[in-house]
């Protein structure tokens, strides 16, 4: 687990493009976590604000992230996220992980 690099991403939809940002970061999931690298890709809706997703990303390694955002996937993402959402990231390392 020592190396291993979670990235925790908050995306606050523009007005009107909640259902668009759902979906392109539903679409993320599957390719996500068939990548060898990955091991923990989720999605999370917050109850209480609908245009807000929170996005738990882990991977073994910061090879792994940087291999992730190569795929056409992630550069798809990539191309239309700030037009769908405002996005806040922060990258963590372990320190007291069970």
């Amino acid at each position: 687990m020592a190396n291993n690099l979670k990235t925790v991403a908050i995306f606050v939809a523009r007005p009107g493009k909640a259902a668009e940002l759902q979906a392109l970061l539903s679409g993320m999931i599957a390719p996500s976590r068939a990548e060898a690298g990955n091991l923990r890709y989720d999605l999370w809706q917050d109850q209480t604000d609908p245009s807000r997703f929170v996005l738990d990303e882990l991977y073994t390694d910061g090879e792994a992230v940087a291999a992730h955002r190569a795929t056409p996937h992630f550069q798809a993402y990539a191309s239309v996220i700030n037009d769908l959402a405002e996005r806040t990231a922060v990258t963590l390392n372990p320190v007291a992980v069970a």
